[in-house]
């Protein structure tokens, strides 16, 4: 990485670190797929949150060394981002300034959905997913998922049981919107249609992410993290919601047609019980959706499902505190024979047995001590 006064360069595959992009057409258009590491080695896909794409929803778990070292080590990651958040970096030259990345991606980003085009439900979004888990050819995968696509991943787990191994869910849903987050979301929408991706828009979407002490008060200045996502600084690079930052009218077009078919979505609870995969649930306790995800582990098999709360943190505890995630998921993968080498290393393909998580693992006396100070939760009896 290079500095000037001026301007922070960033390289390109740096960012992408090392993966390829692949555009699989689906019978619900377009999915961009970023593959990241040995495609031998089992499949963990993720997807990301309203209006973002991996790089601003799962960089800063991936920047953790040692969550970097435990996922890549045990997965080959297939980063899933959804027709209205693809912006494809191929195009892009090969050392771009930070300040005039913005306009670099808003040449060559993604192009608008026709408004003839039908509007995508959430079945179609879980559906696109087997098209892709098709096209690589891939059988039973991980999935890692944030709020909406949390939700996506969940459906997705409910019609396609037998291709999905565990879920990991960050700040999910699973019920229909409550009138706050209704009116909420339709004001979105209604920014996004008349002005596109404008300041207020961005400040709705900061409010949906992030803790009040990311994005700061009269009391408490606003984080790097905040600052950098309102274009303000070219002092972070790689952070969350840099994809706001690359964002015009037209990809607001695409933002709004997946932010319509998160605001249609169904009332998934009943079908939860019968889900045999294991699933482990994040949630920040600062989250606008904080009380679903509390919902949602009481309507989980409890002998298959475990609850983090982590403190003082928004939805997206993959940026916010990443580290948070570390000893829950180590525990969570050695049910499946998994584990954190101490070096990074090439290795055989890593085992996925069927064998069930301990109790003991999962329970909060073994997690707690190494958890504080975040709070950890078994779920409760349902």
């Amino acid at each position: 990485m290079a500095e000037s006064n001026d301007s922070v360069f960033v390289d390109v595959e740096k960012i992408y670190l090392g993966g390829k992009e692949h555009h699989v057409r689906t019978g619900c258009g377009s999915v961009s797929v970023i593959v990241y590491g040995d495609q031998d080695k089992p499949a963990l896909i993720t997807y990301p949150d309203l209006a973002l794409n991996y790089m601003s929803c799962f960089q800063g778990l991936f920047f953790c060394p040692e969550a970097a070292s435990l996922l890549v080590h045990n997965f080959c990651i297939y980063h899933i981002s959804p027709p209205a958040n693809i912006l494809h970096y191929q195009q892009i030259v090969h050392r771009v300034s930070f300040l005039a990345l913005s306009q670099e991606f808003l040449q060559l980003g993604a192009a608008p959905i026709s408004p003839d085009d039908p509007l995508p439900s959430v079945d179609d979004l879980a559906d696109q997913i087997i098209e892709v888990l098709n096209y690589f050819g891939l059988g039973a995968v991980m999935c890692m998922g944030v709020t909406a696509g949390a939700y996506i991943l969940t459906l997705f787990a409910m019609k396609y049981r037998q291709r999905v191994l565990g879920l990991i869910l960050v700040s999910p849903l699973c019920k229909t919107p409550s009138w706050t987050e209704w009116i909420y979301n339709k004001v979105m929408s209604n920014l996004l249609y008349f002005y596109g991706m404008c300041g207020l828009l961005k400040e709705f979407l900061l409010q949906r992410y992030f803790s009040k002490d990311v994005r700061g008060s009269a009391e408490v200045p606003e984080s790097d993290i905040a600052q950098a996502c309102r274009g303000g600084h070219a002092v972070l690079i790689l952070v969350t919601c840099l994809f706001l930052q690359l964002l015009d009218e037209r990809q607001g077009v695409n933002v709004l047609r997946f932010l319509q078919a998160i605001n249609q979505r169904r009332d998934i609870t009943s079908g939860l019980k019968k889900l045999r995969c294991r699933t482990l649930v994040f949630v920040g306790d600062n989250s606008p959706f904080y009380s679903e995800a509390l919902h949602m582990i009481t309507k989980l098999d409890r002998r298959y499902s475990a609850l983090v709360e982590v403190q003082a943190c928004g939805s997206m505890v993959t940026e916010e505190q990443p580290h948070a995630m570390l000893i829950p998921m180590e525990y969570f993968f050695m049910g499946y024979g998994l584990y954190r080498p101490c070096q990074l290393s090439d290795s055989p393909r890593s085992p996925l047995s069927p064998s069930c998580i301990s109790p003991e693992l999962l329970s909060p006396e073994s997690m707690g001590l190494k958890l504080k100070p975040i709070k950890t939760r078994v779920s409760p009896e349902g």
